[in-house]
């Protein structure tokens, strides 16, 4: 599989061309690197356009310059769908701007997923890279969550791989199957930012298997060192929204699940109000997150409108 299988790359970039700069060297300096790499560019203004229209990697690119820019969500929908349309895919490596993968990162996830498939007949319907920070600590923004109520003999078959069972990941270096894609469609692109990757990762696992291994690592970008309840200011709109969707919108979770996952958001949600200098910023975003997350999203051929023309239209699967 690690020969034959045709992996393309999606990045989605807004206005961080240096960073931009890294994923992409990163992404060529790998042990195996991919047969593609699709590039959703939402409407930069910081010179990322004109860098990518000069730019001669050692790979082949396939840059898409969106008129506006909507958010991580629906660039990777137009870049997951692009690189199964247009690339022939047989897994899709995704990741943000902000992501190094490391050199082994691919060839390690690649490895596992083989392994894995030939020591249970189950092919994963994903492996997610370890993600650390800049000093080597792990992330705690991408803290994987832990498949609970994962049989020993699951649990067991995946640590003979060096792997661990996990339910959902971040869109930092995760490597899915083309066919989990085409069978559950893509993620939603009026998530715009944060938790598409929660529901999309959760929808995907829900009926199969999700790994992560030590062994293919990923470096995140980011500012500081924090999870997304670091005093997230205007943001924690789309945190509780988000959210709220994945809770009564998604097919992602089971109902316990969901039972679960919200009593753990809405304590962390008031350690967060609590504990910002800003708590009129962060409610005022509860209140609008509660009220807009009444109304169901909308469709991603409706996002999309006027901005990319979806060829094969896959929405949200249960």
């Amino acid at each position: 599989m690690t020969s034959q299988a045709v992996v393309v790359a999606v990045v989605v970039t807004y206005n961080r061309r240096e960073l931009l700069q890294t994923t992409l060297s990163g992404i060529a300096s790998g042990s195996r690197v991919p047969d593609a790499v699709v590039v959703v560019d939402n409407a930069s203004t910081d010179g990322t356009a004109e860098f990518l229209r000069d730019y001669q990697g050692p790979l082949a690119t396939d840059v898409v310059t969106l008129n506006a820019n909507v958010g991580g969500a629906g660039g990777f929908v137009v870049g997951m769908e692009r690189a199964l349309l247009d690339h022939g895919a047989d897994h899709v490596w995704i990741m943000d701007d902000d992501t190094e993968p490391q050199p082994t990162a691919l060839a390690e996830a690649l490895d596992v997923s083989t392994a894995y498939q030939q020591e249970t007949g189950d092919t994963p319907a994903f492996i997610a890279s370890r993600v650390v920070w800049t000093d080597g600590r792990d992330h705690p923004m991408n803290r994987m969550r832990p498949r609970m109520g994962a049989s020993e003999e699951a649990r067991n078959a995946a640590a003979r791989v060096g792997a661990t069972q996990i339910r959902s990941a971040s869109f930092v270096s995760v490597l899915i199957r083309a066919e989990e894609i085409r069978k559950y469609g893509l993620p939603i692109a009026d998530y715009f930012i944060w938790n598409d990757d929660l529901e999309y990762t959760a929808r995907v696992s829900r009926r199969g298997t999700a790994l992560t291994t030590e062994a293919s690592v990923a470096n995140h970008h980011t500012k500081v060192f924090g999870d997304a309840g670091a005093d997230p200011g205007p943001r924690f709109y789309y945190e509780v929204r988000n959210k709220l969707w994945v809770y009564t919108r998604s097919s992602a979770l089971a109902p316990w699940e969901k039972v679960l996952f919200t009593g753990a958001s809405l304590r962390n949600w008031t350690r967060t109000i609590a504990a910002s200098p800003n708590r009129k910023v962060l409610l005022g975003g509860l209140l609008k997150g509660l009220r807009h997350s009444l109304k169901a999203p909308r469709s991603n051929a409706q996002v999309l409108e006027g901005i990319y023309a979806l060829r094969n239209v896959q929405e949200p699967a249960s």
